[in-house]
């Protein structure tokens, strides 16, 4: 999972564009009949899901007899030990294929723009974030008015940065929206497939001429300088893609089984799509 800016803001140190949050409405959340939390305590969306996936594995566990039962009412804590007993168990039960040379031939033709090194784009945003009750419709249309703005004839010097300081919601605002030079991964990953891994990302220099829609919100996006870099040869990155695709065969597959016991699980107070949990990547 990645941790840093990636995963938590949209390109800089300081940004904190988007909070994960999740109405129980007052609803305890249990998972077959086993609450989460216990009376006063209280966890972000993520935290919450973690305990669930938890939940449900170590239920799991104890119905194939490898783990002892607990008989309270809430979800307990799990030892150093417990969670060896559950890898070992998803290690039996999911079973993933290696990847042939042949798929890891053709991922790399497909995907060559991601095994470029050096590449790298200075770049200035306008961020108008999604948050929490916000009229998603409106703020996009808000945006795209300031970029049509911004794709005009008629763009005095300077209006960029007025924009950016007037509208975005991103630290950078007080820069002109300047987010310095990044690579692909110095930045969420909705962006970074924007502007470097697709083929139409080659724009050249200037505003992007439409929004691109990020996880934190919508970008106005202009491009000051560009640095190619270099590509790298199939056989200088075999073994890199060899392990990626078998962690998204994994991913698959453990997404998979969890889908199945959430299946056949009674889930009360939050809702669970699939497994993100760090226990189960």
């Amino acid at each position: 999972m990645s941790a840093q800016m990636a995963a938590h803001n949209c390109s800089d140190a300081a940004c904190h564009c988007a909070m994960d949050t999740q109405d129980t409405s007052g609803v305890v959340p249990r998972i077959n009949g086993v609450a989460l939390l216990e009376p006063g305590s209280v966890a972000d969306a993520f935290a919450l899901r973690e305990m669930a996936y938890t939940e449900l594995l170590r239920q799991q566990a104890v119905q194939a007899g490898i783990l002892g039962p607990h008989d309270g009412a809430y979800a307990p804590m799990l030892s150093d030990a417990q969670r060896e007993v559950i890898e070992t168990m998803l290690d039996q039960a999911v079973v993933s294929p290696a990847p042939t040379p042949e798929e890891c031939v053709r991922y790399f033709e497909a995907n060559k723009s991601r095994y470029v090194v050096g590449q790298a784009l200075h770049v200035r945003h306008i961020l108008f974030a999604v948050t929490p009750g916000v009229n998603v419709h409106a703020l996009a249309v808000h945006a795209e008015k300031a970029l049509l703005r911004l794709l005009g004839k008629d763009v005095v010097a300077g209006q960029f940065e007025q924009l950016a300081s007037e509208l975005s919601n991103c630290p950078t605002s007080a820069h002109g929206g300047d987010l310095g030079w990044i690579g692909p991964n110095d930045c969420a990953p909705e962006l970074a497939n924007e502007l470097f891994h697709q083929k139409q990302s080659q724009w050249g220099m200037g505003v992007h001429p439409r929004l691109v829609h990020t996880r934190f919100g919508f970008h106005i996006v202009e491009v000051l300088g560009r640095r190619k870099g270099k590509q790298q040869s199939f056989e200088q990155v075999a073994q890199r893609i060899a392990a990626q695709l078998t962690l998204q065969s994994r991913a698959k597959a453990l997404h998979q089984y969890m889908s199945l016991l959430i299946g056949q699980a009674q889930v009360e107070g939050l809702v669970l799509e699939g497994a993100d949990s760090p226990l189960v990547q």
